[in-house]
Order: C-alpha cells, then sequence, then structure tokens
C-alpha cells in the first residue's frame, strides 16, 4: 500500500473569515466549495501540490454519523507547515494573531505561529542554514 496524499480536514464554526487568509495571505486557490444553507459548508484551499480542507461544524454534524461529529467541536488543530521564504510568510502574517515569535528550535528550524481565524494554529518554519565555518 502507497500513501497518495494525506490532507488536513480543520472543523470551524464558520469558513468564510479564512478565505482572506489561505487565498490573500498565502496564495492559495479555492478550488472547491459547498454551500451549507445560505453560508459555506466545506471548501478546499490548494497551492500546488498542497491542499487544507475546511468544514464547518453545522455540516459536520449533519454529514458525518453521531460517532464523528460528536466530537467535531473539541479543536483545536495545530498545522506545521515547511515553506521556502519565511521572511515572506512573516509578512503575510504582519497583522494575524501571532502566538509564537520567531524563533529557531532546537531541531534547526527558524518557525513562528499564527491563530488562523477559525482558531485553528499554524506554524509556518524553514530550515536553518548550515553556518559557515
Amino acid at each position: 500500500m502507497n500513501v497518495k496524499r494525506i490532507t488536513p480536514v480543520l472543523l470551524v464554526k464558520e469558513i468564510e473569515p479564512l478565505v482572506p487568509f489561505w487565498v490573500d495571505r498565502l496564495g492559495f486557490a479555492k478550488t472547491v466549495e459547498v454551500p451549507d444553507g445560505s453560508k459555506l459548508g466545506f471548501v478546499i484551499f490548494q497551492k500546488g501540490s498542497v491542499e487544507v480542507m475546511y468544514q464547518s461544524y453545522s455540516s459536520v454534524e449533519k454529514d458525518a454519523p453521531p460517532s464523528m461529529s460528536a466530537e467535531a467541536r473539541k479543536g483545536p488543530t495545530y498545522l506545521y507547515m515547511e515553506v521556502d521564504n519565511l521572511e515572506a510568510v512573516v509578512a503575510a502574517m504582519k497583522d494575524a494573531r501571532l502566538v509564537m515569535p520567531v524563533r529557531t528550535a532546537f531541531y534547526g528550524m527558524k518557525e513562528f505561529a499564527v491563530q488562523d481565524p477559525g482558531g485553528h494554529f499554524v506554524t509556518f518554519a524553514e530550515p536553518v542554514a548550515a553556518e559557515q565555518h
């Protein structure tokens, strides 16, 4: 068995506030949207081969069996995203809710974290270049 892809599905109260976060700040495209009444019930944001999905609590509670949907509102989730230009992401997130300032971690990653409009935590990280001696 080969795993071809793994995609997080983050559950939120409402999806609409997340569109500017992923599209305007990070340059993702909204490739799929499924309405739930007058609101969005589900979306996929994609950039290259990377994607993240969001589903509203009300949508998952209608869609999933009770054994799954009963846990829907327990979040938040933590995403860890490796990027190739941390400074560009810092600039894009300049007025986002910063929850961890830029730091260099012991495992060799320069990183920082924000909280998305849905309440989930997103850490952006870039490998620290090997020092020249």
